[in-house]
């Protein structure tokens, strides 16, 4: 490295209120392409010296693309490796997010990019070079900071030494993940804005009314504001006892309780339960009437002697009378999450289980699940097997590399075998396969049986509904849709109080209506650290800033997230939605960078606002599907409800789970986590076929439109054609009367004439006492000459006043010597025309003798 750089040469400090556009010096960082490996990964970058031309890099990066809506630029570091992927670049943080750009092309480094409040802990480490005699000042320690996300990545930092870069970096991490105000968090920063939030509650209610079987009604706003939402079937109600969360404050709103219960009992009921969760129902099935309810643990004591009459009478009243089983009832199973031991321990601190012979009908069924601090350590350990095991960890050394070269793939396999019994020690598989195994006895116990089950651990809102919306999930097929999984989830882990602020380590809600951010200096080290490369010295670690201190850490979602995974794996073609959709809802969740999991309870969100000024989850992913239909990567290509229209019951020997490659892998084996090329061709031929299938109704409206005009000629036509018969046959006997009349006219000694324009011409008598008459024609309506109108108009006045050509027009006196012959013309014409009259009556058409 040629020259040094002072501190202020290398860190950009923006301020929240400080314009974006402020004078900056030009920084120049030439990244060679050369793979870095060990102590050469630090000295193939070369830094130059700051010119003396003023630039403006904040502006420059307020323009960037990938910049959201309200996300602001609020400290910038240039100069900073990426030690995972050995790349240099600029590392911006926001009010949301860290950013990590390239030097050479400024492009975003998905793996350096993460929210802030999906950063579960950093760690400063200093890399020891190797000592040297003669040149010891020449390798000085390199500054690193470790960041561990919560989904699953481990990031290194590396900071040139003799700058105070790292300690600037990690103040400014501390003040943006510690808002002071509730309104200081990127989703209240954003806004609603094109995805606007549908009240929850509304949403809750449309649920249970499915459940009751009234699906025809829709809740509203009024609805719950006059508390008219308490509707019932004949044997469930939906109770607004809780409207106020005057009965419990972590339970929803509404409650679906059994009909033969009045509130006063289940006001009674509460006080036996931890927390007040007394039992309710979650789920009902339309058939058989069978149930699933969730609550917490009783308040037994250590003697397991306190009991509680209310308590009894309310879980008894799930076992309604079986359906065509004159009185049979039904059995109820009470499933305990927990081990044996622990529900045996919590007696201690006036907890415990129920007993079988309080409660009518009922058998108690432990599941053995562990707690939410074994979970967390799990977590830790796979996460730690992965950057330890994977093609590339965060030390930037390659798997292969730093597992002994070819002792992968020539012959011992004692480092492979050493791999996967640390994956076995991590014990993550293995709790799945637990929490599998119960869910799949309820889901039989429920189907086969017609059996209603009461599920609870301590609290009733950890591994208590983990099983319930699972077991859900495997019995009814609505859940596996688009719909129907966003109402599990809304109803089962936010209606029902899953403590996500706690859980998931995002702010809390404190009594002033602040938040306290979960990361702290801390100390203690909760795992080691990832190994860094052995050629380049040791790692002394320093203080972390771990969210572990909090002890109700633990991620119980992501945990069943992972099983509803397993379970897509099971049955490929049951599910609406795809892997790839998991894990873009989990990245929503952990970002926060919506308001729907924020809190930890529904009673929380609502004395925030939430609904009302953050955006909406479920709004953004559905935008997100709208653009390709059912082409998109979130729609599962090979999904056929027809087929599994009914429960899901896996066999034992089905539940043995794996690591969930697309959202486990996608950082330490990142080509394993794409699909195979059997489900890239399915769906590209998915959207070939949605696209030939457009072409082709498109091609359908043509052809019909197309059709539509050819009949409407083809009528035209047959109607020009039906006209023209009947003019020509007009014409046919206009002819034939024609010729009747000039032959009658001439037997009386007149010539008649007709010209090619139909005008008629008599002639009477030859020499000096010759005169012509034009006989005037009457037209029809269709232009057809019909001669006996004629003759009609003709007889209604003196025929010689009509014909004789000899009358003195003018004078009104006949010049012909013989007055009589007037008479006996008109006579004879009165005659042909009655003849003719009768001849018409008596013609048969030749239309008659058609063939048929």
């Amino acid at each position: 490295v040629k020259g040094s750089l002072k501190p202020h040469h290398r860190l950009r400090f923006i301020p929240m209120t400080a314009p974006l556009n402020s004078p900056r010096r030009l920084r120049s960082l030439r990244y060679s392409s050369e793979k870095m490996e060990g102590t050469g990964s630090w000295d193939v970058i070369e830094w130059s010296k700051l010119d003396d031309q003023p630039a403006s890099w904040s502006s420059s990066f307020s323009n960037l693309d990938c910049l959201l809506e309200s996300e602001r630029i609020t400290f910038e570091c240039c100069g900073v490796i990426l030690v995972n992927t050995h790349e240099a670049g600029t590392l911006l943080l926001t009010n949301f997010r860290i950013l990590f750009l390239t030097e050479a092309t400024r492009k975003l480094v998905p793996l350096g990019t993460i929210p802030l409040v999906a950063i579960e802990k950093f760690s400063k480490m200093v890399l020891k070079g190797q000592s040297n005699r003669h040149h010891s000042d020449k390798n000085p320690p390199k500054r690193l900071l470790q960041v561990t996300g919560k989904d699953m990545r481990i990031i290194v930092y590396g900071f040139r030494p003799g700058t105070k870069q790292r300690r600037a970096v990690v103040d400014a991490i501390l003040k943006c993940s510690n808002p002071e105000r509730v309104w200081d968090l990127y989703a209240f920063s954003c806004g609603p804005s094109k995805f606007g939030n549908k009240n929850p509650k509304e949403r809750l209610l449309n649920e249970y009314f499915r459940l009751l079987g009234k699906s025809s009604l829709k809740a509203s706003k009024n609805m719950i504001e006059d508390g008219s939402f308490t509707l019932s079937n004949d044997y469930w109600r939906i109770t607004n006892l809780n409207s106020n969360y005057d009965l419990c404050q972590t339970y929803p709103f509404a409650l679906m309780v059994p009909k033969s219960i009045s509130d006063e009992e289940l006001i009674q009921a509460s006080t036996f339960r931890a927390k007040c969760r007394l039992p309710v129902i979650s789920w009902c099935h339309p058939g058989s009437g069978a149930v699933i309810a969730r609550s917490s643990q009783p308040l037994v004591g250590l003697m397991m002697n306190m009991r509680s009459n209310f308590d009894e009478k309310l879980v008894a009243s799930f076992c309604i009378q079986l359906a065509g089983h004159e009185g049979a009832q039904r059995k109820l199973y009470i499933a305990d999450a927990r081990p044996r031991k622990n529900a045996l321990a919590n007696g201690a601190m006036g907890g415990g289980s129920e007993s079988s012979s309080n409660y009518l009908q009922s058998e108690i069924v432990f599941f053995g699940i562990d707690n939410i601090h074994a979970m967390r350590e799990s977590f830790s350990r796979l996460r730690d097997y992965l950057d330890m095991h994977g093609t590339t960890s965060s030390d930037g050394t390659s798997s292969f590399l730093r597992h002994g070269g070819w002792t992968w793939s020539g012959g011992n396999l004692s480092s492979m075998s050493a791999s996967v019994s640390l994956l076995g020690e991590s014990g993550w598989l293995s709790h799945i396969q637990s929490i599998l195994a119960g869910v799949a006895w309820i889901a039989a116990r429920v189907a086969m049986e017609s059996a209603s089950v009461l599920v609870h651990c301590s609290d009733g809102w950890d591994r208590t509904t983990q099983l319930v919306s699972l077991a859900c999930l495997l019995l009814d097929p609505y859940y596996r849709t688009f719909a129907g999984f966003q109402a599990l989830v809304e109803k089962d882990w936010l209606a029902f109080g899953h403590p996500f602020s706690d859980r998931i380590g995002m702010t809390n809600v404190c009594g002033s209506g602040n938040f306290e951010s979960p990361i702290q200096t801390s100390s203690a080290r909760s795992y080691p650290s990832s190994p860094v490369p052995q050629t380049s010295g040791s790692a002394a670690a320093q203080p972390s800033s771990s969210s572990h201190g909090l002890n109700n850490y633990s991620p119980i979602f992501l945990q069943w997230v992972d099983c509803v995974s397993q379970l897509m794996r099971m049955y490929p073609c049951a599910f609406e939605f795809s892997p790839t959709f998991l894990v873009d809802f989990m990245d929503c969740l952990l970002s926060c960078r919506f308001g729907n999991f924020l809190c930890n309870s529904e009673k929380e969100r609502q004395e925030c606002g939430i609904s009302e000024a953050c955006g909406c989850l479920w709004a953004y992913l559905t935008d997100l599907r709208s653009c390709s239909g059912t082409s998109h990567a979130h729609c599962n290509p090979i999904y056929d409800p027809s087929r599994y229209d009914g429960p899901l019951l896996p066999p034992a020997a089905a539940l043995a789970p794996t690591l969930w490659p697309q959202f486990h892998l996608r950082w330490a084996c990142p080509v394993e986590p794409i699909a195979a090329e059997t489900e890239v061709q399915c769906r590209a031929m998915t959207v070939k076929c949605s696209e030939m299938k457009k072409e082709k109704e498109e091609a359908e409206r043509k052809v019909d439109a197309l059709s539509s005009t050819v009949e409407s000629l083809r009528e035209e036509l047959l109607n020009e054609r039906n006209k023209s018969l009947a003019a020509r046959e007009s014409a046919k006997r206009a002819i034939e009367e024609r010729a009747v009349i000039s032959r009658v006219v001439q037997s009386l000694g007149c010539k008649v004439n007709v010209a090619k324009n139909g005008e008629c011409t008599v002639e009477v008598g030859d020499g000096p006492q010759k005169c012509s008459h034009s006989i005037p024609t009457k037209q029809s309506e269709d232009s057809k000459t019909d001669v006996s109108e004629s003759l009609s108009s003709v007889s209604e006045q003196k025929v010689c006043e009509a014909l004789c050509p000899l009358l003195a027009r003018g004078e009104g006196t006949c010049r012909w010597p013989d007055a009589g012959c007037c008479a006996q013309i008109g006579s004879q014409l009165v005659g042909l025309k009655a003849n003719f009259e009768a001849f018409d009556k008596l013609s048969i058409y030749d239309s008659y003798f058609t063939a048929e």
